[in-house]
């Protein structure tokens, strides 16, 4: 039997392996690699897969915000040139509003002022009427005044002349 243990040992001269020891630990071996591969490869890899499907979505959820954020900033900067162009339209709707307020404004002044002028016109029409007036009312009290004197009195052409001019003077101090 000793040739047997020999046999099944290879190189017996140095320490020897035994070939029975090795297949033994060879199946044990492949026994644990099973049960690696069944209880730990196996969910190790599954984890892994599910790990690598998180990344996978994240990313891909990423790149979706990315671009929901792209897109969502060129619409604030549609709108905000939006804006702008409607506040420009405000100012000149303004500034045009404020010119033609301005134009009203001056026009009815001008016409405000003719009216004056044209009232004061008027005023001066009728306080040189009145004047013109007391002038022939007092004229023709002076006319009677002196009618009456000539009648009391017979003048001569050149007294008659001298009374004219003093009642003339009269008329002026008067006014």
């Amino acid at each position: 039997m000793h040739s047997y243990i020999n046999f099944m040992t290879i190189g017996a001269s140095i320490g020897g392996l035994r070939v029975g020891d090795m297949l033994v630990q060879l199946f044990f071996f492949l026994v644990l690699l099973m049960l690696l591969k069944k209880f730990a490869w196996g969910p190790l890899m599954d984890k892994m897969q599910e790990r690598e499907e998180y990344v996978a979505g994240e990313i891909e959820s990423a790149e979706k915000s990315r671009l929901e954020a792209e897109k969502a900033s060129n619409e604030a900067a549609t709108q905000l040139n939006q804006v702008k162009q409607e506040a420009q339209k405000l100012i000149e709707d303004a500034k045009t509003a404020g010119i033609k307020q301005e134009q009203d404004i001056v026009e009815s002044a001008r016409k405000e002022a003719d009216r004056i002028i044209q009232a004061a016109q008027v005023d001066i029409q009728n306080e040189k009427e009145q004047a013109l007036q007391a002038l022939q009312d007092k004229v023709a009290s002076l006319s009677v005044l002196i009618a009456s004197k000539v009648i009391e009195k017979e003048i001569s052409e050149k007294d008659q002349e001298q009374l004219i001019n003093d009642y003339i003077k009269e008329v002026g101090e008067e006014r």
